[in-house]
């Protein structure tokens, strides 16, 4: 029988949220996930991005913190950016806008004084970054003792980039008893080793193989001298004139020169990274939610918190040295069941990574070039090819170190 929110275990007035926002039937991570919550159990929860990860930890939470004391912290979810942060403020805003819960977010790049007019009111739900939390606690304005549910969401992007320190220093403040949830796109194996010295017999959700690439993706590689990139970026998105594209770049340099030569170009780009204010970067995000900016260009760091549901092509404008990351990057289009188009441009120095990238997949991409733009040195093609693709098809999107705890 198929399972329902209901059937889930989730209140009305849970259910009464969620059927105003639209959402019928659970997704796999959210059937296996929110009874496991609800249970109390540890959770390691791993799905590819787009498949409801963030509800699958917060609708269970919300539950179970639903009709019981409030104003004190119960529920810490720690997240690697701040936009990320933001999104998962205004999803449990969402699903509880029935309930008699309170929610704040803690990032940094704006003041602390609002944070901590907020935290001093008391606070159920606090959706954090580790940096700006760790301030908040050397200053004394966070009391965990209350203390419920810890969530690492994308766990091992927090660890990439360099937080399992001030995560390790967050988890020596809270009480030794409290259920842990991971959930992330991918279980690394530093992920892996983190859950094993923290969890207490998880439950583990796995959906599909770890650290794959979405269905519905289509993956375009060509080939192209480094100099040309811009150029052939500005070509193919003009033949694909519909729906929108986010382009990744390596440096917020690189990703401030290709925006510029796409507007030379007439195209309606915007930038994300980290360089940006806290002001600029919501206000760029929210103009590409909408609609209103076509061409996002970002670094990994910054992207990290975009959720949109329609994106037509991700761009890889340079290739990744980390395999994960690209499969993080191509996750951003065919969405939901969606599909959408994974470009990469690969100069002849990015052969090897490209290399590392499609052994990591587990699949063998065509090298393709785009005519008037074909590299000095021509691509080899791979002795294993995947089918060829069906002659005359666009190139375009298609249209329309810490303790363990004790129990």
């Amino acid at each position: 029988m198929q399972s329902t929110f209901k059937t889930l275990g989730l209140g009305p007035e849970i259910l009464r949220a969620l059927e105003r926002r639209g959402y019928r039937e659970p997704t796999p991570i959210q059937q296996q996930a929110i009874p496991a919550v609800l249970a109390g159990k540890d959770v390691v929860g791993s799905a590819q991005t787009g498949t409801g990860k963030t509800a699958a930890f917060l609708l269970p939470i919300l539950q179970r913190l639903a009709g019981r004391r409030r104003g004190k912290l119960r529920a810490l979810v720690l997240v690697p950016t701040r936009e990320l942060a933001q999104q998962v403020l205004e999803n449990a805003e969402v699903y509880g806008q029935h309930l008699d819960l309170t929610f704040t977010a803690i990032y940094g790049g704006v003041g602390m004084e609002p944070q901590t007019r907020a935290l001093a009111r008391g606070v159920d739900v606090v959706i954090a970054t580790p940096g700006r939390l760790i301030d908040h606690i050397e200053r004394g304005h966070v009391a965990s003792d209350a203390l419920e549910v810890l969530v690492l969401d994308e766990a091992d992007r927090m660890l990439d980039m360099g937080f399992a320190p001030a995560v390790n220093k967050i988890l020596d403040t809270l009480p030794a008893r409290h259920q842990t949830l991971f959930f992330s796109a991918t279980v690394t194996r530093d992920v892996d080793r983190l859950a094993a010295r923290l969890l207490n017999d998880p439950v583990a959700v796995d959906i599909g193989q770890r650290a794959v690439a979405a269905e519905g993706v289509e993956h375009i590689l060509v080939a192209v001298d480094r100099e040309q990139k811009s150029s052939v970026l500005a070509k193919m998105l003009a033949e694909a004139p519909e729906g929108r594209a986010l382009v990744f770049t390596r440096t917020k340099y690189g990703a401030d020169k290709v925006a510029r030569h796409l507007r030379r170009e007439g195209n309606n780009v915007a930038v994300l990274h980290g360089g940006k204010t806290q002001a600029v970067r919501t206000r760029t995000l929210d103009r590409f939610r909408r609609g209103h900016t076509r061409v996002l260009v970002a670094t990994d760091v910054a992207a990290r918190g975009i959720d949109v549901v329609d994106i037509a092509m991700v761009v890889n404008y340079d290739v990744p040295t980390d395999p994960e990351i690209y499969v993080h990057r191509v996750g951003r289009t065919a969405r939901a069941g969606a599909r959408g188009v994974a470009l990469t441009l690969m100069a002849l120095h990015e052969c090897i990574a490209m290399r590392d990238v499609e052994k990591y997949m587990g699949r063998t991409l065509v090298r393709q070039t785009v005519p008037g733009f074909e590299p000095a040195i021509p691509p080899i093609q791979p002795k294993e090819r995947p089918a060829a693709r069906p002659a005359g098809r666009s190139m375009g999107p298609r249209r329309g170190g810490a303790r363990r705890r004790r129990r």
